[in-house]
């Protein structure tokens, strides 16, 4: 009994350390190919959620939005939600930033401005999709990193500048389009007045205890306004909280 019992005992033993040898590795979740494989259920995602644009999807396939987040959420790069950055601030749902920039209506050609950098992602998308990228971030440590990331991954495109970009970016206007990615209590009236007749603004906008997503053009004088959706964003800081001009909207 106890040479057979021995022998099961070793036979096991080697029989665990085989399987331990013969089993593949786990997967690297920062590997190349763990990105693809997830950028591609996202985009599925997209589709199903309504995002339509050609253009759009095709930018959000090509912007790698592991280099945009925090190295401990790079594993959940493509994960449709979104993610913390310095500051305060977050990256926003891949979702959100789709159906704002289909909103745009880029068509490869234009002037577009936005306002709140972050991590220079929604930046990223626009450079996929139009002709030049001026983007306003006001806390400085965020937009310098921006603009080295932009810049290490060839987005030459984008010029980003700390500043509040409830003042626009006069010397570069008129834009084709406007994008703000932070909640403002009412539309800029500045930032209108940067636009060519007829372009979009899209915008989070708070009314009362909800924020909306809006776009917003210039019409015969008059700003008409489409809401989009209800949404949720980090508030738009700086000047427009103090006040602003009397006649925003």
């Amino acid at each position: 009994m106890t040479a057979v019992w021995t022998g099961v005992v070793v036979c096991s033993i080697v029989a665990v350390f085989y399987l331990a040898a013969c089993r593949a590795p786990a997967p690297d979740p920062d590997s190349p190919a763990a990105f693809a494989a997830a950028r591609t259920a996202l985009l599925e995602e997209l589709r199903a959620d309504g995002i339509g644009d050609v253009r759009v999807l095709g930018a959000i396939a090509k912007v790698p939005r592991h280099e945009f987040v925090l190295p401990q959420d790079r594993d959940r790069a493509y994960a449709n939600h979104a993610l913390p950055i310095p500051g305060g601030q977050t990256i926003s749902q891949p979702y959100i930033v789709a159906l704002m920039t289909q909103l745009l209506e880029l068509r490869g050609d234009e002037r577009v401005l936005e306002v709140g950098t972050g991590s220079g992602y929604q930046a990223a998308v626009l450079a996929e999709l139009a002709r030049e990228v001026y983007s306003i971030e006001l806390d400085p440590g965020l937009a310098e990193s921006a603009r080295q990331r932009l810049a290490r991954l060839g987005y030459g495109r984008v010029q980003v500048r700390a500043g509040d970009g409830y003042f626009g970016w006069e010397e570069a206007a008129p834009f084709d389009a406007i994008i703000i990615t932070a909640t403002a209590p009412r539309i800029p009236e500045r930032l209108v007045a940067q636009l060519k007749p007829g372009a979009p603004l899209v915008m989070p906008l708070s009314e009362g205890f909800s924020e909306t997503l809006i776009r917003a053009r210039q019409v015969d004088g008059d700003l008409k306004i489409e809401r989009i959706a209800d949404v949720a964003f980090v508030p738009m800081r700086g000047a427009i909280r103090g006040g602003g001009d009397r006649e925003d909207r």
